[in-house]
């Protein structure tokens, strides 16, 4: 009798389902720490004296009690300074703002936004959303990858580029885009993004913004309202009222 109550219980309330795993996903960037030559407890990080006074003015934004809110500014603040967050810099935000290390760990590993090992001078972001993807994003990435001599992840022999490849940057009007550093590049095509990475190797500041002759985000085939001059009062209004 329990047998068959076994049998039945698997069959009709446990039934046996089959399940898939797809492969990993791999990323370029690093979500738990292992000493490196380069990242460990020895490196010395301390914020240079102008950034403390920065540091301090971030801290006093916070109303009291909530001071561990500044975390993500500091750690962006310490990231500027040192070119990537190694974990000492972790560490010294943690003292400032008097919060465990490990709730500092858990921001710096959860945004992508946080290096966590050494990059070169000029962090190429490239983004391959589906808007950006549908635009050619694939091209660009490969034209990066061929005009720095590195993979997706990877640091050109010079020191100079450090290929990544994002999530939505938020430009998809303005598709494909990279990100480099601060500013976006958009708009692009195979040769503007190769005459974009030859001004900065050659130490040129490339123009920033759409690559198309477009201000911002318009329409490409120019404007669709808004073409003419405005109406007076009364425009369409019956004339008894």
């Amino acid at each position: 009798m329990q047998s068959s109550l076994r049998k039945v219980f698997r069959t009709f309330v446990c039934p046996t389902r089959g399940f898939k795993s797809s492969p990993a996903s791999c990323h370029d960037s690093l979500f738990v720490h292992r000493d490196s030559k380069e990242d460990n407890l020895d490196v010395n990080f301390e914020f240079t004296p102008e950034n403390r006074k920065r540091a301090d003015a971030i801290i006093s934004i916070y109303p009291e009690g909530h001071q561990r809110a500044a975390v993500i500014p500091l750690l962006d603040l310490a990231q500027r300074q040192y070119g990537w967050l190694p974990i000492s810099a972790m560490h010294h935000v943690a003292d400032l703002l008097n919060m465990p290390k490990m709730r500092v760990y858990e921001v710096a590993t959860f945004y992508t936004m946080f290096i966590r090992k050494p990059i070169g001078k000029f962090h190429v972001q490239v983004c391959t959303t589906t808007p950006c993807w549908l635009r050619g994003s694939d091209e660009i990435v490969d034209c990066i990858r061929k005009k720095i001599g590195a993979d997706v992840g990877g640091t050109s022999k010079d020191g100079l580029f450090t290929l990544s490849e994002v999530e939505c940057l938020g430009a998809c009007v303005n598709a494909p885009m990279v990100q480099i550093n601060d500013d976006y590049y958009e708009d692009l095509t195979v040769q503007d993004t190769e005459e974009i990475l030859d001004d900065l190797k050659n130490g040129k500041k490339p123009r920033a913004g759409p690559r198309s002759g477009r201000y911002a985000a318009e329409p490409a085939g120019g404007l669709t309202s808004l073409t003419g001059e405005p109406t007076g009062p009364g425009f369409k209004v019956r004339p008894d009222l």
